[in-house]
């Protein structure tokens, strides 16, 4: 697996809207129940039962999705002591929830610091060029129905799943896609792991057709322990739609430019040409 760092790619405006995006994920994660603990790896009952609880009112789930339906038991985030021991205490939801306005609080919620981190690395470094071509609010826009494409996607395979879906891979899966179709030849610093952490210049189709290859051999369980654990075809299926929503644009889209004499991210000397006197 490569990871980026950087695109050669410089964008027109300032991206607000990845930042706040970005800005708004780090905050609700701040906010989920059990993110300090997760700092050290330790949780306790408690934190666990309230984890949940917060999931199962803010998280997406698949059959409720489709049916449009929740359950009238869920967690309430307390604990109580019962003959199997201590366990989290179910009982009537004293809240409404819309399954799919779910869809859309589900986009903001991470089960980790990598979860999360690795989400808005990839948002930060192709996101502002999606945005720049787009414009804030269509980017915006863009964005969401990518994420919703995907978690739908995913519910209709998984129709009777009750975990809950959590994550912004699904729109910024569409964000990857978009950026192949409009930009397949912008250069992407990458680092790869061969022993030690090599940095390379790639071109974005080689890097996100490599991404794309893998969450599709992963959505099919291949070459994954717990391929039910990550939602792989959530993954794919937002980086398809993004591909279809981008295509019209592609025509009218500037090259992103060509770097030149660039060697290890540094400027290269010009070679020295000797002229007979």
């Amino acid at each position: 697996m490569v990871i980026p760092v950087h695109d050669v790619n410089p964008a027109r405006r300032t991206p607000f809207v990845t930042y706040a995006l970005i800005g708004a994920n780090v905050l609700v994660f701040l906010a989920t129940p059990g993110v300090a603990a997760s700092l050290v790896g330790e949780s306790s009952l408690t934190q666990l039962c309230q984890l949940q609880a917060f999931l199962d009112e803010w998280a997406a789930v698949p059959r409720e999705m489709l049916h449009d339906r929740t359950p009238t038991v869920v967690p309430t985030g307390d604990v109580a002591v019962g003959p199997q021991g201590p366990g989290c205490v179910v009982g009537p939801p004293d809240y409404d929830k819309s399954p799919p306005l779910s869809v859309l609080t589900a986009m903001f919620l991470h089960g980790s610091w990598l979860h999360l981190l690795g989400n808005m690395l990839f948002l930060l470094i192709f996101g502002n060029n999606i945005e720049d071509r787009l414009g804030h609010v269509r980017y915006l826009l863009f964005y969401v129905v990518c994420g919703y494409a995907a978690a739908y996607a995913f519910a209709l395979v998984n129709a009777t799943s009750g975990d809950p879906l959590i994550g912004a891979s699904g729109a910024i899966a569409g964000v990857l896609g978009a950026y192949l179709v409009l930009y397949p030849k912008a250069r992407v610093w990458v680092l790869v792991p061969f022993l030690i952490f090599l940095p390379l210049r790639l071109p974005a189709w080689l890097v996100l057709g490599f991404w794309f290859g893998l969450q599709a051999v992963y959505s099919s369980g291949a070459g994954v322990s717990e391929a039910g654990t990550v939602a792989y075809l959530a993954h794919v299926a937002g980086f398809v739609a993004g591909m279809l929503l981008a295509w019209p644009l592609r025509p009218g889209t500037p090259p992103p430019p060509e770097p030149r004499g660039l060697l290890w991210g540094r400027q290269a000397r010009p070679r020295q040409t000797w002229r007979p006197r």
